[in-house]
Order: structure tokens, then sequence, then C-alpha cells
């Protein structure tokens, strides 16, 4: 494969692409089969052994095609130390690829001079490959469009409140679900936030949300979105971040929304614990 330049975002996506492809069909194979589980934070945050094979393969793709690039993944951490940063998540949505259920995807972003330029979304289950570099974004090659309701008609796709939420917000946490269910038409806990994020860019749903995000659960779908027309609204400690990779909370939503009253109480609830560096 030709080595793409640092500054080339399409060549890059490309990149993505292959290496995404590369890791899926032995993610496919152990879908849905017997698998070992074990666990990081606690019980409710799951790893696997594929999680780790995966991310090996990826990285593996990935400087082969950007050799001496950086890569941050969120099973092995951070190596190297470049302009070109290469932000994965091997298997976001863990939990429910352990336990067979549909919804989990392979994300990867290009990060260069500290700015996301592309990012992928591969759904291997449903076949769905979400892509954008410098142009408009894509779901297998087509063009890929966001659109939001209003706040009433809408949909929004969530993992909250996890335990995790919980921890960090105590009750404030469950009057944010009241609020959500009162406002919104329909809410859903996915467990994915990379493929909710880029179910929103492809208008199959209104809006999307999380607490105490990592790199890997935005900088890909966060990219996607935004070049399909949407909107991402991050914040650290109660104000606002411009770059997703860099943001604790968020909002994010497809074109035509507002989701004002989401976005103000999620800023108000990341000021007390959202100071931690990341």
């Amino acid at each position: 494969m030709t080595t793409p330049l640092p500054d080339a975002p399409n060549a890059l996506c490309r990149l993505a692409v292959a290496a995404a492809r590369a890791a899926a069909p032995a993610l496919l194979e152990a879908f849905r089969s017997d698998m070992s589980v074990s666990f990081k934070r606690d019980a409710h945050d799951v790893v696997t052994v594929h999680d780790k094979n995966a991310e090996h393969v990826i990285s593996a793709e990935l400087q082969r095609g950007a050799p001496g690039s950086e890569i941050l993944g969120e099973e092995t951490g951070s190596s190297g130390d470049a302009r070109l940063r290469w932000i994965i998540d091997p298997i976001d949505g863990t939990a429910n690829f352990a336990r067979g259920l549909a919804y989990w995807c392979i994300s990867i972003a290009a990060e260069l001079d500290g700015e996301v330029v592309a990012g992928v979304i591969l759904d291997p289950v449903a076949d769905n490959l979400f892509a954008a570099g410098e142009g408009p974004a894509t779901l297998n090659g087509g063009p890929l469009r966001s659109v939001s309701a209003r706040d009433d008609r809408a949909t929004l796709l969530t993992s909250f409140p996890g335990s995790h939420d919980v921890d960090l917000l105590g009750e404030e946490a469950f009057a944010l679900l009241a609020q959500i269910t009162r406002d919104y038409q329909h809410h859903h806990s996915t467990g994915s936030g990379a493929l909710n994020l880029a179910h929103v860019a492809a208008g199959w749903s209104d809006a999307t949300m999380g607490f105490d995000t990592n790199p890997w659960d935005v900088a890909a779908g966060a990219h996607i979105l935004r070049r399909a027309g949407g909107a991402f609204a991050g914040f650290r400690a109660g104000e606002a971040e411009r770059r997703p990779q860099a943001s604790a909370d968020y909002v994010a939503w497809g074109a035509g929304g507002d989701h004002r009253a989401l976005r103000e109480r999620v800023q108000a609830l990341s000021a007390p614990w959202g100071r931690v560096e990341r």
C-alpha cells in the first residue's frame, strides 16, 4: 500500500477503511460464539481477547500504511510521538459484542497536528461503512446527510445512564433521565457511543449524548457527523471544548436541530466533576 502523505485526509481515510476491514472478519467469526470476558474498571466495563487482537491488527495495518505514526488505542494506550495520531476503538460496544447484540462497531480516527481530519466507523454485522475525510461524509460510498427533528419529535440515542454515570452524578443522573423522557419522543440506551454518532450522521436518529467519554469514543464519529452536516458540542469542566476528542461530555445532533435544553443541562452537569486531565 502506498504510504499516504500526512496532510492528505482522504488517503488517511482510505487507510483507516483498510484497517477496519482487515479486523472485521475475525470479529464476525467470534461474534455470538462462546467467549471469555474479563473486566476493566468494574463488572460493567467488559473486555475480550477479541478487542485486543483487533486493535493489534488495526495498528499493524495503519503502521504499514503510515510508518512512524502515533497510536492511541482503547486497549493498548498510547505509543509513539508524531504529527499523525490514530485514535482507535477496536470494538466500541464490547458488552453488546460479548452478549451477541448486534450493536457494536470498529472506530478509527486520524488526527493530524491535534485536529481530526478523517474518521471511519465500520458496523461489521450490518456491513455499514461510515467514513469522512476532507469532503462530505459517506455511507457505503454514497452520500450521508444528517437531519434532526425538534426535540418533542426526536429520537435520542444514548448509553446513559450507566453505572459510571450514576457514580459520577448521583441523583442528578436520574433527574436528567426524567428530563429526557419528558422532552424527547423516544430515547434508547444502546451501548455504543461511536455507532450512535454514526446513526445520527445517517439521519437514522436525531441526537446523542454522553458523559466522561474518551477520545476513541467520539473522535471518528464526531468528524463523520460534522461532515454530514450535523453538530457536536463538547464540554470539559463546564466549559465548551472545541475539539471533540478532548471533550469529556457532549451532545451531538443532526442538521436542523437545536437541542438547547439538553445541551445546557449536560454543560451544567459537566462542571462539578469534569476536571480530570485527558
